[in-house]
């Protein structure tokens, strides 16, 4: 019995080390894709002046477009739920998260956006405790101040430098962590095909509800272009999260997520030439700290 159980530790610890090794290179491409779909929004809408609304559905909806072969390979029958209101307000919540997301990047500095959506944790600790009643002890209260003071202190709104724009990243921060706490209560009872398949069927309509009654133009051949490349990138992302997420824990996964804030920074200042100010490196090290020490706690409960 020994032998066998020693075999088999031997065989299974390179595969898990193999496993970790490619969730960390999934998620880190994952970054370094959502940092170009960031890039090219901020292109998109700072400097081509597309309206941020045609932004948010077109990327989406080519997002959609790439995601169909799975839609027709999972079938319709695992959409089959009791809990459709929940699926909808979900849905809701992620699509007003991007708008304030693509409507923030056409003003705000991508160090600045990107630093404020990392918030986004922080609200997920607040409405998990309110809504979900669970239970927030000392220390990840205390390490949700520290985040949120972090925040504070990139937004600094007590500068004259100040933009009511900037205050758009922490409204996505704080839907898209109203997105997360729907997805607790819904992967309770219904299986992750269920739930991505409303994500994917309900986003591009309720995007589209969004442009009702909005002066639109159509953009350029070269907006055009963006837009549809930028949409194969958040596809792209999407999977890349998925496939890291199928291979190893998420409490491992979840650090290298942070990589995307340097892959913004950069690629920012590379285009753009927005170079982050002093006060972006005290908030942004107080984000990660609070982040990594809340991982901390929910793995060591766990």
């Amino acid at each position: 019995m020994n032998q066998i159980s020693q075999s088999s530790n031997s065989v299974s610890l390179p595969v898990m080390r193999s496993g970790a090794l490619w969730a960390a290179v999934y998620m880190i491409l994952a970054g370094l894709a959502f940092a170009l779909v960031n890039l090219s929004t901020q292109f998109l809408t700072m400097k081509l002046g597309v309206s941020s609304l045609i932004v948010a559905f077109g990327q989406y909806f080519i997002a959609f477009l790439f995601s169909l072969p799975w839609l027709f390979k999972i079938g319709l029958g695992a959409a089959r739920t009791r809990q459709v209101g929940k699926h909808v307000l979900r849905v809701i919540f992620a699509v007003l998260g991007t708008q304030a997301w693509t409507a923030g990047l056409a003003y705000v500095p991508i160090w600045q956006a990107i630093a404020l959506i990392m918030t986004s944790p922080f609200f997920v600790t607040l409405g998990a405790y309110v809504f979900l009643h669970e239970r927030v002890g000392p220390h990840r209260l205390m390490a949700t101040v520290v985040g949120f003071v972090g925040g504070m202190i990139i937004l600094a709104p007590w500068s004259d430098a100040f933009s009511i724009h900037a205050l758009w990243p922490v409204v996505a921060a704080a839907f898209w962590a109203a997105t997360s706490v729907m997805t607790k209560t819904l992967t309770g009872d219904e299986a992750p095909e269920t739930v991505t398949i409303y994500l994917l069927l309900l986003m591009t309509p309720v995007n589209a509800f969004m442009l009702l009654g909005s002066d639109l133009v159509m953009p350029s051949t070269l907006g055009l272009g963006l837009i549809v490349l930028s949409g194969l990138l958040v596809y792209i992302a999407q999977l890349l999260c998925a496939r890291a997420y199928s291979v190893a824990d998420a409490a491992y996964v979840q650090p290298f997520d942070h990589v995307k804030l340097a892959f913004n920074v950069a690629l920012g200042w590379a285009v753009f030439g927005f170079a982050p100010v002093g006060q972006f490196w005290i908030g942004a090290l107080l984000i990660l700290a609070a982040s990594f020490y809340i991982l901390h706690r929910e793995t060591r409960g766990r």
